[in-house]
């Protein structure tokens, strides 16, 4: 089906073998399926995942009647309901009305939004949402005000359906991206996530496809049917923030051949505990629990897949006490939650989920669960900010408050692993020296195999001076997950012999090992190889948006090809012009270019773009005195102290500037606080002693020299200037 707006029913397809993807068993609709499978086709019916996506039908009209105008979060629109189909006229400041003709709907509930066509056959989901419980309308972005040109803007490409929501939204979809048009051709088998999706083609021959006929004894099942972790691995591509591999995951096959899971590194994204923060739907949190990570416990435990309710109530905690109740089931502890948690029969603090799975609004109306199932931490809130599910409900009481209670109820319990950890992982976020020692510590104990990848990741950084940090990563290159081999890869690539010890993953089971160890050996691959050719096919996936543009010029670059990154650098940038990493990655490019004027400007934009980090501004400074731009050099290294007043390396380069231009008093200002941020760099005394020795005076100079001999006794200049005197 390309590009169809219903469902229909069809002809039976000559009998042959079973069709290798979803997208080629276009006869396959939910609808074929219902005639043998009644009571399924009901219960999924009415479902989120049925109405993943839809055509706009009659029901819609209460929606685009209901009101005449909306006006929130920069979003400006007029509604209505003409010749049976719904209008939304986009008012923009300064500009004719813009009409949007909504044909499909994306979701279900609790919110819906409508889609609407736009040139190049892209659906783009508007801004403006709506909350079928409560018949209103309001605006996913908040009081964001995002503008018509960003990236992130409803009409941009951030929120592009065909590369954004599709793949999650449909079944059978296929993007099909036209990268000399800028187009789409993307096809699909039936809106929503259909019967196929989940359970793969069945074999022509398989009865619910042939209405009336005589059906089997034992119907064929797909292979891996009663194997319930790869089955739930159907589930992750949806439920997860993660990075596409590949386009082509089928239902049955490995997560880890098509899908980078986003790990809980960026304190943006995670809190230090794991918790979701941003959007992270419930795949990497299941992960790093011990139930999910460790324990064997399946999506399909708690829920059922087709009705996607769960199997008990969890209000009453029997969703929760099918384990944890006497005797126990899959070596899970029994609790009673009455003693357990301290609260009264049917309160809200007795149930389970309440504290051990908290929720998060996301799209303003859309709470959803987190799936770690951690405990409740309330000392973690005043030492690092982490929310708690204490005060998430006490509302009117303190965090000291919170600790008090859970001192006195659990006492030493709650200084657990996940304490630890979580105070490591937040020490390496911010840096701390000490970190690196603290999460390999974890490492050797740890036993759930995301958080072993996680931390691995943030060891990374403290390789170069914690050597161990190197031989825990080699270990674990021989690991049986491929998350935590995968981390390996990555914090092995920077080390001097990475070509040798990564080189027998390139032949790794898992794809997303492969592809990590290619990306560090680009270089190095033949135009022929297989690793040559699916690191290719990866960095082809996602050219429809900036960050393909800016994967594909980073790999150029890594390869010796200059203006080729260049090239799609500068693409990306025109893409999402707001980006500053894009800025700052075409900087480096430009300035290995030997374009130090050009590269000055991309470090300028990245700085101006964002406001409170000093390293652009000082990567600007450093290019604009390159191009002898010694004026704008000066106001990027300034605005770089500015922002960072500890940052030593800036105030050197702003001191030798202020040196070459003649203001030496200013200039022995600058290397001075130079020197006094750090007491191990020669670089900083050496050149204030020439300052000094420019202005006079002899003996601080003398003095300077000798700090920097002290640091470096091989230091030639300094010890002429000494032995000068």
């Amino acid at each position: 089906m390309t590009g169809a707006l219903l469902l229909s029913c069809r002809p039976n397809p000559p009998a042959s073998a079973r069709p290798a993807r979803v997208a080629d068993a276009t006869a396959q609709t939910s609808a074929s399926c219902q005639h043998c499978h009644a009571e399924i086709f009901a219960a999924w019916s009415p479902t989120d995942h049925a109405n993943a996506n839809r055509p706009v039908a009659e029901r819609d009209r209460v929606a685009f009647t209901a009101t005449t105008h909306l006006a929130s979060g920069g979003a400006d629109f007029d509604l209505g309901w003409v010749d049976g189909k719904p209008a939304m006229n986009e008012r923009r400041a300064d500009a004719p009305t813009i009409p949007h003709a909504p044909k499909l709907v994306l979701g279900s509930k609790p919110l819906w939004q409508p889609l609407v066509p736009a040139p190049g056959n892209r659906w783009q989901p508007t801004d403006m949402a709506f909350d079928p419980a409560k018949k209103e309308w309001f605006n996913v972005f908040g009081d964001e005000h995002r503008q018509p040109g960003e990236w992130g803007h409803w009409t941009g490409r951030g929120m592009n359906w065909n590369s954004m929501c599709a793949h999650c939204h449909m079944t059978g979809f296929q993007k099909n991206y036209i990268a000399a048009t800028d187009s789409y051709a993307s096809t699909w088998v039936e809106h929503g996530v259909g019967c196929i999706q989940c359970h793969g083609p069945m074999p022509s021959d398989h009865a619910a496809l042939a209405p009336g006929a005589k059906k089997s004894a034992t119907p064929p099942a797909p292979p891996f049917f009663g194997d319930r972790q790869r089955m739930m691995q159907t589930c992750a591509p949806c439920h997860a923030r993660n990075e596409l591999l590949t386009a082509e995951f089928q239902p049955g096959e490995n997560y880890s051949d098509h899908f980078r899971l986003t790990l809980p590194v960026d304190p943006a994204v995670f809190y230090p505990d794991g918790q979701q923060r941003d959007e992270d739907f419930n795949w990497t949190s299941f992960q790093l629990s011990r139930m999910g990570g460790h324990g064997g416990v399946t999506c399909f435990d708690c829920h059922d897949p087709h009705t996607t309710k769960t199997l008990l109530p969890a209000t009453n905690n029997l969703l929760c006490l099918r384990c944890h109740g006497a005797p126990g089931v899959n070596k899970a502890p029994v609790i009673d939650p009455l003693a357990h948690s301290h609260h009264p029969p049917d309160s809200t603090g007795n149930q389970c989920v309440t504290c051990h799975m908290p929720t998060t609004n996301y799209m303003q109306r859309a709470p959803r669960h987190d799936h770690g199932f951690l405990k409740p931490d309330p000392l973690l809130t005043r030492e690092l900010g982490i929310p708690n599910a204490c005060n998430r409900c006490h509302t009117d009481q303190s965090t000291n408050w919170a600790i008090a209670q859970t001192d006195a109820w659990y006492g030493t319990r709650l200084d657990s692993s996940q304490r630890a950890r979580t105070r490591a992982v937040a020490a390496a976020q911010q840096h701390q020296p000490t970190a690196g020692a603290s999460l390999l510590a974890l490492l050797a104990q740890e036993e759930v195999p995301t958080w072993r990848a996680t931390l691995l990741e943030l060891a990374a950084p403290y390789a170069s001076n914690t050597p161990t940090v190197v031989t825990a990563a080699r270990a674990s290159l021989a690991a049986r997950d491929p998350l935590e081999r995968a981390a390996a890869v990555r914090l092995l690539a920077e080390q001097p012999d990475a070509g040798a010890t990564l080189a027998p993953a390139l032949n790794d089971p898992s794809r997303l090992v492969r592809l990590d160890a290619a990306w560090a050996l680009s270089p190095t691959l033949t135009e022929p190889s297989p690793a040559r050719a699916e690191l290719d096919a990866y960095l082809a996936l996602t050219l429809d948006q900036p960050a393909g543009h800016l994967r594909l010029g980073q790999d150029l670059a890594n390869r010796g090809r200059l203006p080729d990154a260049e090239k799609e650098m500068q693409l990306a940038a025109t893409w999402d012009p707001f980006s500053p990493g894009i800025r700052d990655a075409l900087g480096f490019v430009l300035n290995a270019e030997n374009k130090p004027l050009e590269a000055a400007a991309a470090f300028f934009r990245a700085a101006q773009l964002q406001p409170a980090d000093a390293q652009p501004a000082y990567r600007a400074g450093l290019a604009f005195a390159s191009a002898g731009r010694l004026a704008d050099a000066e106001t990027a290294l300034r605005l770089a102290v500015q922002r960072d007043p500890q940052f030593d390396r800036a105030w050197y380069n702003l001191g030798l500037l202020l040196a070459q231009t003649d203001r030496l008093t200013e200039a022995t200002t600058a290397l001075q606080h130079a020197e006094s941020l750090t007491a191990n760099t020669p670089d900083y005394p050496y050149a204030l002693a020439t300052v000094l020795l420019r202005t006079g005076d002899r003996a601080g100079a003398l003095a300077a020299a000798r700090r920097t001999l002290a640091l470096d006794p091989n230091n030639a200049a300094a010890r002429a200037l000494l032995q000068a005197r």
